[in-house]
């Protein structure tokens, strides 16, 4: 059957426009077949940092937990949280009237036993005195029985010197006595002769008496002494039993005055000052509360040390091997916007934190899946004065710690390294057992560089890393055009394959610049 005009004019439109719709495909299907890159000249840079950002909080030196040492009710509190404090400033006041009435009784207590010192010390001072009287009276004593026996010597030597003339004597009377029986001398002659016999008698019985009465002053004179010296050493042990009930007595005052010494430690402890200069970080405890001590003591307030103010960090455990002490950091804190602070590695622990762990330290639960961290702490230092009163515990900072350094060197941003397979290497069997590891060869590092319009694999070798670029340390040289994307046309370059680089737009340019 043959085909009417229209049909026919129909059926030649629809071809036509077929044909035309190829002939634009094919077009634009040629257009594609070449892809876009984006291309960066290699050039040397002054310096190139690897680094480690991780997130934390201010931290200070230390906290000081303030708690009531003494029990009583919290009468005041001068400070409020967040204000700075001075060592010495008061903090709290706890009600002091039953510590203050315990120690005025102990000051009395104190002041009699000083008094008992001093009566001890008078009875001391009678007697030494006592003693003092005694020994003069021994040595009285002592002086009398020398002279009396000085008096015994003289008496004997007055003895012998009458018997002496009494002798004499005796022989001149016996002398008269012939010379008058013979006629040759007076009768008076014979009588005074005689006379003198009886004078020289009298005065030996005399002397004797003397030489009697000086022994026996000798032997009252030993009592004497003997007595004196008894009541020297009764003085001698009165003035021991003195300095006993001093010693009895300074041991009670010093025992009262320990007492005293903490009964008003007790009572100084009902006003705490601060311990060191801070921050108040906490106040837990309310005007009239009552406040214990002992086990259970009641917890005041806490002290920040803001003297030296630490960054305390996070960081992943795929990056701390990188984190040395003595490294320098940068440091953001949330409050004060993009300001950076100097900071310095001041420690990092040795043991993992699991991130669900509110604690570092060795977890009898394991959980292998979990990804770690280890606590690092950065202390701030070079701190402005206005930023170091600005810091608070407990505020949010970023830490960038720079882990190593490279001066004048080539780099290429991150996602320009890839890694190719090297030609030959041995393909999965159908079974799909893959070649052993020890038969596996490693991947080659390299970079796509543009020839012309063509692409070039490169192998290069790689140093420090940094936030968005790498160190090429061998395998390009300056001035080298190197294809960095986008990733999904890297991904497929093949060697010699023609690309042609991706034309900038001003919009680029802008947010480049």
């Amino acid at each position: 059957m043959a085909l009417s005009r229209k049909k026919k004019i129909i059926i030649g439109g629809s071809v036509a426009t077929l044909l035309l719709i190829v002939i634009i495909a094919s077009i634009f299907a040629t257009r594609k077949d070449t892809p876009e890159v984006t291309v960066i000249k290699v050039e040397m840079r002054p310096e190139l940092r690897s680094t480690v950002t991780s997130s934390g909080e201010i931290r200070p030196i230390q906290f000081m937990n303030l708690t009531s040492e003494v029990q009583g009710r919290i009468e005041e509190i001068y400070v409020k949280e967040g204000e700075k404090v001075v060592k010495g400033q008061q903090l709290v006041r706890l009600d002091p009237n039953q510590f203050e009435s315990s120690t005025d009784a102990q000051v009395a207590a104190f002041q009699t036993a000083q008094d008992d010192v001093r009566v001890s010390q008078s009875q001391v001072s009678a007697a030494q005195n006592n003693l003092a009287q005694s020994q003069q009276g021994l040595n009285v004593s002592q002086v009398a029985i020398d002279n009396a026996r000085q008096g015994v010597v003289t008496a004997q030597t007055e003895v012998d010197r009458a018997q002496v003339e009494v002798n004499a004597a005796n022989r001149e009377l016996k002398r008269s006595e012939e010379l008058l029986e013979s006629g040759v001398i007076a009768r008076q002659e014979y009588d005074s002769a005689k006379d003198r016999v009886e004078n020289a008698r009298v005065s030996l019985t005399t002397s004797r008496a003397r030489l009697e009465s000086q022994r026996i002053s000798v032997k009252d004179a030993t009592a004497r002494l003997n007595q004196q010296a008894v009541s020297v050493r009764d003085a001698k042990r009165a003035v021991d039993t003195a300095n006993l009930g001093v010693n009895s007595s300074q041991s009670r005052a010093t025992q009262q005055s320990a007492f005293l010494r903490g009964q008003k430690n007790q009572r100084d402890k009902t006003l705490q000052v601060a311990p060191i200069n801070g921050v108040i970080a906490e106040i837990p405890s309310k005007v009239g509360t009552f406040a214990v001590a002992g086990l259970s003591t009641t917890a005041l307030l806490t002290i920040a040390d803001m003297s030296t103010i630490n960054v305390e960090v996070k960081v992943d455990e795929t990056e701390i091997d990188k984190v040395e002490v003595g490294q320098k950091a940068k440091i953001k804190v949330d409050a004060f916007g993009d300001k950076e602070i100097e900071g310095e590695v001041l420690q990092k622990t040795p043991l993992a934190v699991g991130k669900s762990q509110t604690s570092g330290g060795l977890s009898t639960n394991i959980n292998v899946q979990e990804a770690k961290e280890f606590r690092v702490v950065i202390q701030l230092v070079n701190l402005a004065p206005e930023i170091q009163d600005g810091l608070r515990p407990g505020m949010s900072a970023t830490a960038v710690i720079t882990t190593k350094t490279a001066q004048n060197v080539m780099a290429v941003p991150l996602q320009a390294v890839v890694e190719k397979k090297p030609e030959g290497s041995p393909e999965p069997t159908i079974q799909g057992n893959a070649p052993s590891s020890a038969d596996k060869p490693k991947p080659i590092k390299g970079v796509y560089v543009l020839d012309g319009n063509k692409v070039k694999f490169r192998p290069v070798e790689t140093g420090i890393t940094g936030e968005a670029d790498i160190q090429i340390t061998s395998g390009l040289s300056e001035g080298d055009e190197v294809i960095t994307g986008p990733s999904r046309i890297l991904n497929t370059l093949k060697e010699d394959a023609v690309v042609k680089k991706q034309e900038k737009k001003e919009g680029d340019t802008a947010a480049k610049s």
